[in-house]
């Protein structure tokens, strides 16, 4: 090597070259390369110790502290320990030296260093590593530098990333947590001495005029007023160098918590002076000061004040964010909620000065978010806890958190406040229903308060009382399918249904009277429509009474969706308590929803179009779906009433029928025509009353779907009605005996609108085999596309239903399934249409494989069966894209169907699915990376399996009566050996879906079927899988699975433990390449001969962290080694 002086030149213009914006990829590779070949030298570490003394480039000494990363963390073993010795007293010199002059990253770099060696020698070869970092914290000159070695030490060594030995790591978890209760005082006395100095000083301020109101609450939470006027201390004001200590000192302590256990180590006086930093984020004061003074010294001192005010509430979650809390810490957990409380007051608290809004908004975001933090694990983790504490007063706890909620200044934190309020109603709800002897007694607690925030969330969704903020949230761009202002509505009408499911009386007259108002507003437009030369037109035109009716529209539209989100609390058991109530709100339903399909509101002309018109629409889709949401209420409402007077419920259903006709046209707007079409399949579909088909408006329908001439839907639209037909001929009536049904008549009607709907299909039939001309073939494929998606839902729609529903359907379908079959050749390389056409006959096998028969059954499988060829799965799998892959997958998915039907009439399938599995398919997907088809493919030979026990190993009643004396027959043994070896094969890939797939099914049918028992699988196979699942924990390949496949490795081995301990597990070993024989003997030893589940698996965790950990020891021994 050359001279020391002349290699940190070059290295610094190395360095210089490499970070220049000029240099070129290819130059950087070349310096790159020349770098790493360095760090690579036995004894260039010397060279670096010299570099990081004599240079100020930063990219230098971060190449050098690498260098050295290396060494200690890959190589560590192989230095001679002169060496060592060495780098461990030179390196903490060097910090100690440059500490205050370095850049804060190299600092951290070379503290991080150091810690690793630590990690590796303390306490036998580097005695004095910890006790070096207490020195350095209780000494005032170095005690930042102290802060920042401990916090280093407690995320390296606490929690290790790098590769230790499992015996190490606990050692070091146990050194340490020797030095916790040392480590916490220390940090208490910093943070106390600094908090005592500094107050001291602070000027005490005259009393507020609202310290009085404080008081009482105070003290009631805190039980003892010197806690309640020690919180009330006015806040010191720290110098910089305090505050940099203090932040430290805040982070060891909140990084300390995330591992140590609560234990009485964590004092009384600690977690107060906590409290105290924490109340640096709730001091406005700082926050003014900065705002003042710009970007003066004191603007940044508001803002790190605030910081600590963030950390401080770090530490404290990290504590909250623990569920279990030993007997002797309860009393610390109800002081640390007292506190907190107590902050929350003072965040809260309104006065002449300060709105509790404008408050929230001076506050650092940040330090909101942790609060919101707080407040969700205290609800989610604590309250069951503390809830049952006399003194804590939950009730005063709720009203300051109806402030909180309340003034948030963004959406954001009114979300998550919201989702704490759903914390707390879920767990109310739950208490209520395990003891339900005192329901009154819990309710009555918290009546009050739910009324209150029931009222306050509806008010909030309302443009008559929060218009500002609602203008805001942006109705336009979707986020998981919604949009901001859907996201708002939704999560406020799950607060809103939750009440209702506590206190339903009271819900409900608090939402109704509002909707009543609106329903108003909208009912009297009528009065405003004036016919003009186009058309009708709405007659209100000034600014001011246009604006008020967009915001009454969009809170009626708001309104009517929560008066549909509390259907479900009418039904059931309460039906006939509440049915005044319900029967009110589906009679507003029916003539709202009657009112704008009569006056066509949708097509009415307004004075602001772009805003009114959407406004109406969504008013009118809304009131139908708010009415499609009692269709359960009104299916009840028929089973209690049809033998006597029916006639109000026949009202209410006729009148909803002449709301819903009219909008059934292609002249409606799209989200208007669905609404309709949806409630209409409610209507056929839940409620099903037996007067549906005589309605004159039902008919229209009829009519309107079966005339060729009229223009047909949009395709969803199409889809809803038919199946609203379908279904009104198809489902049995509810309430009448089987001999009243008038199938006969059904049946005939059916027949005739399926007839009526594949009437263009049917004929193509004819033209099949002839070449098409492109235009020519674009319309056949849009009618097969039209008419297969009809088809399909109907049958959808019947597979859960009476054998006599779906014997009536397959019996209107047959012809178009047997034409479908005959198209299939002619569009096989159509993988479009191939796609649609197996789709729909998945839907038949599903939901009408008992009413086709076996016969066609047989017929279409194997038609299949001869269209795929081997050629024609590649062509699709690998040619045609996700398109293709969709349609085999389809194709396999039949196959599932047809191999779990019980009984005998397919099993003559079975060989000519295993062999199309296993010769064609598997081989063209076995090497592609791809996870498409695999996972199909394998469900299918699962289902193979699983259904189809027997077709591989006839039990014998002898066999089992002699149980172990005979072993069970195996048939088709090389087809069942084949499966398992793709199974195996599996476990090779990468794709994890499919590896945790595959490991669920083979662990099934070991439950299910004793899989690793059975002797060719015991004698075969068994230690290959085992081999191949301790290979893939090794390799760290799969280790989002690594629980999983720890207890299958238990099943697997526990077949035969004899055998894994005395044969597999030293055969495995001794296959290890890496490691030497006496490493290989320590490996073997610490595996314990255990033979339950939880002990086994912690073995084979230990085994495989070990085995990497001696790999990476010896990789990093210099060549030549000498291992005796």
């Amino acid at each position: 090597m050359a001279s020391e002086e002349a290699s940190l030149r070059a290295l610094e213009s190395l360095m210089t070259e490499f970070f220049h914006n000029c240099t070129t990829n290819e130059r950087k590779r070349e310096i790159e390369e020349l770098l790493n070949n360095f760090a690579q030298q036995i004894g260039a570490w010397r060279f670096c110790l010299y570099f990081l003394s004599s240079t100020r480039n930063d990219y230098v000494m971060m190449y050098s502290l690498t260098v050295f990363e290396n060494l200690i963390n890959k190589m560590w073993l192989g230095v001679p320990s002169q060496d060592k010795m060495e780098i461990r007293s030179c390196l903490p010199k060097l910090l100690l030296a440059h500490h205050k002059t370095l850049p804060y990253f190299i600092r951290n770099k070379l503290c991080k260093v150091i810690v690793d060696i630590g990690r590796q020698d303390w306490p036998m070869f580097y005695h004095d590593f910890f006790t070096n970092i207490l020195q350095l914290i209780q000494s005032p000159v170095t005690t930042p530098l102290g802060l920042i070695m401990l916090k280093t030490t407690s995320e390296e060594l606490a929690c290790p990333r790098e590769d230790l030995s499992v015996a190490r790591k606990e050692e070091l978890r146990k050194l340490l947590l020797e030095q916790v209760q040392t480590v916490l005082g220390l940090l208490t006395g910093i943070l106390e001495s600094i908090w005592d100095k500094h107050s001291a000083t602070a000027a005490t301020p005259p009393p507020s005029p609202t310290s009085g109101e404080s008081g009482d609450l105070l003290s009631s939470l805190l039980q003892s007023p010197s806690a309640a006027k020690l919180l009330n201390q006015p806040i010191p004001i720290l110098d910089t160098d305090s505050e940099y200590i203090c932040s430290l000192a805040l982070e060891c302590l909140a990084h300390l918590f995330s591992w140590i256990p609560l234990s009485t180590s964590i004092t009384p006086s600690l977690l107060t002076t906590i409290f105290h930093f924490a109340r640096f984020g709730c001091d406005t004061r700082a926050r003014k000061m900065s705002s003042v003074n710009g970007s003066s010294p004191s603007a940044l001192l508001g803002q790190e004040r605030g910081r600590l005010g963030v950390l401080a509430m770090a530490c404290i979650n990290e504590l909250m964010s623990k569920n279990c809390v030993p007997m002797e810490f309860e009393e610390y957990l109800l002081r640390m909620f007292q506190q907190t409380f107590y902050l929350l007051q003072k965040i809260t608290r309104e006065n002449n000065a300060h709105t509790v809004k404008s408050r929230l908004e001076e506050l650092d975001e940040s330090y909101i978010e942790k609060f919101t933090d707080f407040l969700r694990l205290f609800v989610s983790v604590h309250l069951r806890r503390i809830e049952s504490y006399s003194q804590f007063p939950v009730v005063e706890f709720l009203a300051l958190l109806f402030k909180y909620t309340f003034h948030q200044p963004t959406h954001e934190g009114y979300f998550s406040c919201l989702d704490i309020w759903t914390l707390f109603l879920d767990y109310l709800t739950s208490k209520i229903k395990s003891r339900l002897a005192d329901k009154e007694a819990v309710l009555n607690r918290y009546e009050d308060a739910l009324v209150l925030l029931l009222t306050e969330v509806l008010n909030r969704i309302q443009f008559r009382y929060n218009q500002a903020q609602l203008e805001e949230l942006d109705d336009e761009t979707l986020d998981d399918d919604q949009t901001e202002w859907q996201r708002y509505l939704r999560q406020s009408l799950e607060v809103v249904a939750k009440v209702m499911e506590l206190l339903p009386t009271h819900a409900f007259s608090t939402l109704f009277p509002v909707l009543q108002d609106n329903l108003e507003v909208y009912l009297g437009l009528q009065q405003f429509v004036v016919t003009s030369g186009t058309g009708h037109r709405l007659n209100i035109t000034a600014e001011n009474d246009c604006r008020r009716l967009h915001c009454s529209l969009r809170d009626l539209s708001s309104l009517l969706q929560a008066v549909g989100r509390l259907a479900e609390y009418f039904t059931g058991d309460v039906f006939a308590a509440r049915f005044n109530d319900a029967l009110t709100v589906v009679e507003r339903l029916v003539k709202v929803t009657l009112y704008g399909s009569q006056i066509k509101l949708y097509n009415i002309e307004t004075a602001v179009p772009s805003v009114l018109k959407p406004d109406l629409i969504d008013v009118h889709a809304q009131s139908l779906a708010a009415l499609q949401a009692y269709a359960h209420w009104l299916a009840q409402f028929y089973s209690e009433v049809h033998r006597q007077n029916p006639e109000q419920f026949i009202s209410l259903v006729s009148t909803a029928l002449e709301a819903i006709t009219p909008l059934i046209s292609s002249k409606v707007q799209e989200k208007l025509l669905l609404s309709a079409c949806h409630l209409l399949v409610s209507l056929a579909t839940t409620v099903r009353p037996v007067f549906l088909i005589s309605i004159p408006a039902v008919q229209k329908v009829f009519n309107r779907i079966t005339d060729t001439s009229a223009q047909r839907l949009p395709d969803k639209a199409q889809v809803l009605v038919c199946r609203a037909l379908s279904n009104v001929l198809l489902l049995p009536w509810p309430n009448l005996p089987e001999s009243e049904q008038q199938w006969a008549v059904r049946s005939t009607n059916h027949a005739s609108l399926v007839s009526a709907l594949t009437r263009d299909y049917r004929q193509l039939k004819a033209t099949a085999s002839l070449p098409q001309r492109k235009v020519q073939l674009e319309d056949t494929k849009v009618i097969i596309h039209q008419t297969l998606s009809v088809l399909e839902d109907i049958v959808e729609s019947v597979s859960g239903e009476s054998t006599k529903s779906r014997q009536i359907c397959y019996q209107s379908l047959q012809e178009s399934v047997q034409v479908s079959l005959a198209l299939f050749p002619a569009f096989i390389h159509q993988s479009d249409v191939t796609d649609e056409m197996l789709s729909f006959f998945l839907t038949l096998f599903q939901g009408l494989r008992v009413q086709m028969g076996v016969p066609f059954t047989e017929q279409i499988i194997q038609t299949f069966l001869n269209m795929f060829t081997r050629e024609q799965l590649a062509e699709s799998i690998l040619h045609e894209g996700s398109t293709g892959c969709r349609v085999v997958e389809k194709f396999l998915k039949i196959l599932q169907v047809v191999v779990q039907e019980p009984g005998q009439v397919f099993k003559p399938f079975l060989p000519s699915v295993i062999s199309l599995c296993m010769e064609q398919v598997y081989p063209i997907i076995a090497e592609r990376s791809s996870p498409d088809v695999k996972a199909e493919l394998f469900e299918l030979l699962f289902r193979v399996l699983h259904h189809n026990w027997r077709y591989f190993f006839k039990s014998s009643v002898l066999a089992s009566v002699q149980r172990g004396v005979a072993e069970e027959q195996m048939e088709n043994e090389a087809q069942f050996s084949a499966i398992m070896q793709a199974f195996g094969q599996s476990f090779l890939q990468p794709d994890i879906h499919l590896f945790k797939q595959n490991l669920f099914y083979l662990e099934t049918l070991n439950t299910k079927q004793k899989l690793y028992h059975k002797k060719i699988f015991r004698t075969t196979m068994l230690f290959q899988f085992v081999n191949v699942l301790l290979q893939v924990l090794v390799h760290k390949s799969h280790d989002l699975l690594q629980e999983e496949i720890g207890i299958a490795t238990y099943n697997m081995a526990s077949v035969d433990f004899d055998g894994f301990y005395s044969a597999f597990l030293p055969e495995f070993l001794a296959s290890c390449d890496g490691v030497d024989s006496n490493q290989k003997n320590v490996l073997g030893r610490n595996f314990k001969m255990d033979r339950d589940l939880p002990s086994f698996t912690q073995n084979v965790h230990r085994l495989v962290n070990d085995l990497r950990y001696y790999r990476l020891c010896n990789d990093s021994l210099p060549p030549g080694t000498v291992k005796l």
